[in-house]
Formats: C-alpha cells, sequence, structure tokens
C-alpha cells in the first residue's frame, strides 16, 4: 500500500474542477434547440381542479406547448409508484393512493404541479405559466399528523380510510408489556421529531431528449442513482422501453437523500419531449424545491423504558405516528418501519422491545428518506430516554448507558439486527476523555457563578449501512435487491478504468475509489479514473445512499480487482517464465519472488492486447466485472457528547466543545471522512437548534424559504473534535462501515440532552429555538 492508497488523506481529485468552476451539472447541458419548462403548481394543499384554460398562454411569445394533467394520464403514463411494500399488523397491505406526475382532478399538497408549460426561454416558460388559468374547489385540509387521524378528517386518498397508509409492529409485545409490569423503575418521553427540508445546494433538474429516429430518450437528472431511475421509469411509468432510455447523472451538488427518488418533473421532461418534439429543460428554483423535494422525519412518539432494581434496562415500548405527506415516494415505507424501528435497541442489551408504527397521510410534501433515513429518529428516542432515565434514577448518565452497553458480539437484537461486532466503551472512553467529562462538574458551578447555564449531554448511536444483503431486505418488502456492480478495464498502456454502479455527489469517490486500487497495485492514483452515474456507460448498479459506497460499492471494486490481478499474474508469469505462485505486485510492478526479474503493468496490459504471447488457452484483454451482495447491514457506531452555555435572559444556546468519537472500521481516507462527519454533525446540530419545516392548518408551507427556514451557519457551529476507536467490519473484505450519515445520526440527541441539563427542564422540543429555551426556562 502506498502513500495513496487506503488510510492516506489524499487531497480530493474532483475537486479541482470544482473549485474552478469547471463542474458539469444538470444545468450546464447545452444541446441544439432546447427548449424550458416550468410548471404551473396548486396554491392550495387540497382542492378539486374544475377547470383548466390554456388558450391564453398558448398563444403568448415563445410557447412551445401548454400541457395538462388530464393528458399525461390519457396517455398512460404511470403513477408515482413506493417500491417496498409494507404489511399491517392485521396482514392487509399498505395503502398506497394514485399518485399522478401532474393532478388531473385533485391535489393534495400546495405546490403539486398541475400543468407545465414548454417556451423556447425560461422567463417566456414563466410568463406563460401565469396565463394558465386553473379554476379550484378547496376541499378540507389535514395539515399534520393530529388533524389527520381525528374523527372526521378530510379523506386524502379513498384506498387509506382514516388516512392510514399502515398500522406495523415489530417485537414481542407479550413479553415486552410482561416486563414494563415487573420494572423496578419506568421512564416515558412524548418526542417529537421535527421535519426538515433537505436543500441541496444544488436544486434538482432534468434535460429530456426524445430521438425520433431511433425512438430513444436520453434524461439528463439530478440523481443518486440513475440505473434505479431508468428501471423505474420504463417498468413501472410506462416512458419508454429500458434500452430505448438513457439516464445519466452528471456532477451532481449533494443530495442527502432527497435525490434517490423518481419526482413529477423528470417524467413530465421525458414525455413533453416526445409531445412537442424538442428536448426541454427544468431547473428547479429553491421555492420548488422547498414545496416538492421529498421532506425528511416528521414524527410522534411516545416511548417508554423499563429498568430493574439494578439500572439495567428490560424493556422498550415505543408507538409512533409517522406523516408521510400527500404521497408515499419511493422508499418512504421503509423509513419508519425497516430503517427506524430495527435500530431501537441502541447499542444497549434490551431483552424485550416492541414498537407500532402507523403512518399516515396528510397535505403536505411527501417525505422520504433524508441523511440517516429513521437511524437518527431511532437513535434520538433510545438517547432522550437514557438521559431522561439518568436523570430519574439519579445516576451519571455515562454510567447508566456504560452498565448497558452490549459487550459480546455477535448480538441478535429483539428486532431483527444481528451486530457484528464493536466496542461501545472504547467510543465513550474517548469522548469523556477529549471533553474532560470528570471537570465538568467544576465548570458547570463556575459558569453558574458567571449567571449562565451550563450542561451536557451525551449520545450513543449506532445506525445499519449499506442497506443490504438483497435477499433481507427482499423478504423484508423491498422492490429491489442491494448489491452492488464494478468493472476493472485495464487499457492496453496501463491506465484503469474503475466503472461503478455507485453514483457520486459530493463522497469523493473519484478519490477514494482510486486508492483502493492504487494501493493494491502501487500505481499513483492519477493512472486511475472512475466512470459513474450514466447508464450507456456503466453496467447496472444501485447508487448511492445509506452510506453504502465504501462497503458495498468498493467490495464490487475489491472483487474485480481480484479477477483482474489474477489473470495478470498469470500473464506476468508466462511473460517471466515463472511460476504463478512466485508473482508478487509492488510498485507498479509484477516480480518474481526472491529474484530481480520483473515486468511493469503497462508491459503485462500490452501484452493481454496483443495477444501474442499468453499463456494457452486464455482470452485476450484486461478486463473483470463483479456483483457483490454483502452478508450483512454494517453498524457503524459512536459516542458524541455537548457542552453548551445558555443565557436564562435570552435562551440563546452557545457551545462550549462538541466531542465525536466514532467506529467507522477501516478509514479509506481519513481526510474525507472527516468531512463527512463535519457535514453531518452540522445537520444534526441545524435539527436540533434551527430547522423546522412548518405548515399552518390550511396547509401552506410558512417555511418556504431561506427567510423563514433557519439554515445552519458557520457561527451557528463549534469546532469538532473528532476521534476514532476501530473495529473491522468482518462482513465485507476491507473492513469498513461508514461514515457520511452519522454525524446527523447522533448530533441531535447530544444538543438536546446538554440543553434539558442546563435548564433542568426535559420537556424541550427542536428546534431548540431561543424562544422555546427561554419559555422552558421561565415556564
Amino acid at each position: 500500500m502506498g502513500v495513496e492508497g487506503i488510510g492516506a488523506s489524499v487531497v480530493r481529485k474532483e475537486d479541482r474542477r470544482f473549485v474552478t468552476g469547471r463542474g458539469r451539472y444538470v444545468d450546464d447541458i447545452k444541446i441544439v434547440g432546447l427548449t424550458h419548462a416550468h410548471f404551473v403548481r396548486s396554491p392550495h394543499a387540497h382542492a378539486k381542479i374544475k377547470s383548466i384554460d390554456i388558450a391564453a398562454a398558448k398563444g403568448m411569445p415563445g410557447v412551445v406547448g401548454v400541457l395538462t394533467g388530464q393528458e399525461i394520464v390519457d396517455d398512460k403514463v404511470g403513477n408515482l409508484i413506493c417500491g417496498w411494500a409494507i404489511t399491517s399488523k392485521d396482514g392487509t397491505g399498505m395503502k398506497m393512493g394514485a399518485w399522478p406526475a401532474m393532478a388531473p382532478e385533485i391535489v393534495r399538497f400546495a405546490g403539486q404541479a398541475v400543468a407545465v408549460v414548454i417556451a423556447e426561454t425560461k422567463n417566456q416558460a414563466r410568463d406563460a405559466a401565469e396565463a394558465v388559468v386553473v379554476d379550484y374547489e378547496e376541499l378540507p385540509v389535514a395539515s399534520d399528523i393530529r388533524a389527520a387521524i381525528k374523527p372526521g378528517a378530510p379523506q386524502l386518498h379513498p384506498e387509506a380510510p382514516g388516512n392510514v397508509i399502515y398500522d406495523w409492529t415489530i417485537g414481542e409485545e407479550a413479553a415486552t408489556d410482561a416486563a414494563f409490569k415487573a420494572a423496578a423503575n419506568v421512564v416515558s418521553l412524548d418526542i417529537t421529531n421535527n421535519r426538515l427540508v433537505p436543500n441541496a445546494m444544488e436544486p434538482r433538474a432534468a434535460i429530456a431528449e426524445y430521438n425520433d429516429a431511433e425512438e430513444h430518450f436520453t434524461l439528463y437528472t439530478t440523481s443518486q442513482n440513475p440505473h434505479v431511475a431508468r428501471l423505474v421509469l420504463s417498468a413501472f411509468y410506462n416512458i419508454a422501453q429500458e434500452h430505448k432510455l438513457r439516464v445519466v447523472a452528471p456532477d451532481v451538488g449533494g443530495g442527502f437523500g432527497s435525490k434517490i427518488f423518481i419526482y413529477p418533473e423528470e417524467m413530465v421532461a421525458l414525455w413533453a419531449s416526445k409531445k412537442v418534439r424538442r428536448p426541454v429543460k427544468w431547473t428547479g428554483d429553491r421555492s420548488e424545491a422547498f414545496l416538492t423535494d421529498a421532506h425528511g422525519r416528521d414524527h410522534l412518539t411516545k416511548a417508554e423504558m423499563a429498568f430493574d432494581k439494578d439500572n439495567k434496562v428490560t424493556a422498550l415500548r415505543v408507538k409512533t405516528y409517522a406523516n408521510l405527506g400527500a404521497y408515499m415516494s419511493l422508499f418512504s415505507s421503509s423509513v419508519p418501519t425497516y430503517l427506524y424501528a430495527t435500530l431501537l435497541s441502541g447499542q444497549y442489551n434490551i431483552p424485550n422491545i416492541f414498537a407500532e408504527v402507523i403512518s399516515v397521510y396528510t397535505n403536505t410534501t411527501p417525505v422520504d428518506a433524508y441523511r440517516g433515513a429513521g437511524r437518527p429518529e431511532a437513535s434520538f428516542v433510545v438517547e432522550r430516554l437514557m438521559e431522561t432515565a439518568a436523570r430519574q434514577l439519579k445516576v451519571d448518565p455515562a454510567e447508566l448507558r456504560r452498565k448497558n452497553f452490549i459487550t459480546t458480539f455477535p448480538h441478535q437484537t429483539p428486532v431483527i439486527m444481528a451486530y457484528d461486532v464493536g466496542d461501545f466503551g472504547a467510543s465513550l472512553d474517548s469522548a469523556m476523555k477529549a471533553i474532560d467529562y470528570a471537570g465538568f462538574p467544576a465548570r458547570k458551578a463556575k459558569a453558574k457563578t458567571e449567571g449562565k447555564l451550563r450542561g451536557i449531554g451525551i449520545s450513543c448511536y449506532i445506525e445499519a449501512c449499506g442497506i443490504a444483503p438483497s435477499k433481507a431486505v427482499g423478504s423484508l418488502g423491498a422492490g429491489v435487491g442491494l448489491w452492488e456492480s464494478a468493472e476493472v478495464r485495464v487499457n492496453p498502456v496501463g491506465t484503469i478504468e474503475i466503472l461503478t454502479g455507485s453514483h457520486s455527489h459530493g463522497q469523493g469517490h473519484e478519490t477514494t475509489f482510486a486508492q483502493l486500487v492504487a494501493g493494491r497495485l502501487g500505481i499513483p492514483i492519477s493512472q486511475v479514473s472512475i466512470v459513474h452515474g450514466d447508464t450507456d456507460k456503466v453496467q447496472f448498479g444501485m447508487g448511492t445512499y445509506g452510506s453504502r459506497s465504501a462497503a458495498v460499492g468498493m467490495s464490487a471494486i475489491f472483487k474485480a480487482m481480484e479477477k483482474v490481478e489474477a489473470k495478470a499474474k498469470k500473464i506476468a508469469a508466462h511473460q517471466l517464465e515463472a511460476s504463478e505462485a512466485d508473482i508478487v505486485i509492488e510498485n507498479g510492478e509484477f516480480k518474481v519472488t526472491g529474484t530481480d526479474k520483473s515486468i511493469a503493468l503497462p508491459m503485462v496490459a500490452l501484452a493481454a492486447y496483443t495477444a501474442h504471447n499468453l499463456p494457452d488457452g486464455m482470452e485476450p484483454g484486461l478486463k473483470e466485472g463483479a456483483f457483490y451482495d454483502p452478508t450483512n447491514f454494517t453498524f457503524p457506531a459512536g459516542a458524541y457528547i455537548c457542552e453548551i452555555e445558555v443565557d436564562s435572559g435570552t435562551g440563546k444556546t452557545s457551545f462550549v466543545n462538541f466531542v465525536a468519537a466514532d467506529d467507522f472500521g477501516t478509514l479509506i481516507n481519513p481526510m474525507i471522512v472527516e468531512g463527512q462527519v463535519h457535514g453531518g454533525l452540522a445537520q444534526g446540530i441545524g435539527q436540533a437548534l434551527l430547522e423546522g419545516a412548518v405548515y399552518d392548518s390550511s396547509g401552506q408551507l410558512v417555511t418556504a424559504s431561506f427567510m423563514d427556514y433557519t439554515m445552519p451557519r458557520a457561527d451557528d457551529l463549534p469546532s469538532f473534535k473528532l476521534s476514532h476507536t476501530t473495529t473491522l467490519c468482518p462482513g465485507n473484505p476491507l473492513g469498513v462501515k461508514g461514515c457520511g450519515e452519522a454525524g446527523a445520526i447522533g448530533a441531535s440527541a447530544a444538543v438536546i440532552n446538554a440543553i434539558t441539563d442546563a435548564i433542568g427542564n426535559n420537556k424541550l422540543e427542536m428546534p431548540a429555538s431561543p424562544d422555546r429555551v427561554w419559555h422552558a426556562i421561565h415556564g
């Protein structure tokens, strides 16, 4: 392994083009004859469409076409689907209401598209859209969970009586109830997990081009998984046959889960490009992103934890209502079930767990995976309960956690997950040392003399990453397998192309994936290029989400590399007249052990393609592929401790210190890992203190811009102290676990635990704004 291999903090290759403004995003793509789309969106959260008058708009300058929701239905374009089937506790399937790409008859959230204008310029399309006259009949609105489930609530979909999509359970209810009856102490909490808007740096965009001569579509889109997009568009939405559709996701400016899904705009752009026989471009603005990008979180939970006389946890009981918005998005059903309830054991040995999850429709933007996707909600429940229990039982919160940690592995939880390896105590020890936990009481006392309220909060998180293996998720209702693919191409002069089904939208794959190859062959990473994001270039793959790129995507590359190396060694041995078993790879050369005989990689590659002197029966070329399906999830874990001060006069929270001790297994590039953790922590802290999507009773999003939705800025965040403990994941050949979501999973509970410790009031909802904190202090 060279200085650019695994474990080296190599500067990201891709950053050169990004920081110099040379990235190629969807909005940068130029196509001859390009037209521009602007959507007509409902101002109402729930209404019947009585009529749409497009006559004036069609006659305006530059207008190429005006298309309505009824037309897309008439052309038999399919409804959007949810790809993960959930079965209710009574054995019935989930109640999926129809979601057309543009509403033909009824709109169910403010911002839902009802028509689209195609024009020569963006401004012409926008102007003409304002001339479209839609006559609505407003309907009653259910804008939150409580409004949706109360008797007599407005009915969103006829398929879902009472607006309930499913009522799902996991765990043993009778055993859990018995443990609660026998408990020495019970701790309970009502928890709201606030709704978030993803706000990726680059808004969603799509360019669709239809080739009439070949009856072929090309879609350029801001997607985290272009192959899945092509599959869904062809198999379920009736847009085009799969081999007649190319999907390209070029540089993508962030996703955080919100760009996993297929959205109406991509479907409409493809359909419209055939209707008007011109390429169609749509680039969303920030207001559209707030209204239409899938939101995250939004849970109401009643949680209870039972303890015996020795303060050991004996049971956990959770009932959660999950808001999925007006329609079921692609993976929405799995987020509050198999990505949430299966992690409710946390890092603790809890013998009995029972959870019930009731998901509901509301007249709001659809909700789906957002950084962490179910894991942050689970961690928040468990860690708020543990902190509350420590206060109620009058024991140190760190020691209560330590007493209940899982210490032997593998460990089977009562809620499906089988943890393979970990050392939770080591992470907690590291975090406590970094923050000087023992010295906190003295610091708290000193702050009190200065009129400040100081608090400390712990959060010990665990997550399941990789979102695999395929057989397991298939048995739980997933509509696709969650393996990954790779192809390694060694070119005739020894340069290497890696074709990966993973997709990079900020993670640094062009660097880290190249580091794996460079380390194995002893070559510079400049000799390796990474190809991704184009269904015409890359074999079918499952994309990037759930911190799966290293654990699953790089493992596929590893497997393909093994095949390439095996063939290359055969060629080298033949060329050097040596035994294959004696060939080793060092510094870009194939060497015969114990001799000075060697042949460089370019010469081996050239020999493979000239094919003049290959072993008998060997095919020419040096290219191999692999599909990798892991045997288990991976389980990153860690301990975060936050120390804050609260100004009792204003309710403002200020950070004193924030430490994070994570176990990610093997670190491919520590510098990139640090950046990933920083970003995740910023989002977790943002949820705890600042962010929150708010709808009024009429279903209007009142936090629909950065004027009202508070994003974390640099001066809102502390300087983070990071450390790592390492247990290698046994479930993949690299020992990696994943790092992209950890900060967002563990940070929120640490912050809220610290604030409630400081103010002496445990009742505090996120976001803990100065106003909320002030009222919590002063009643």
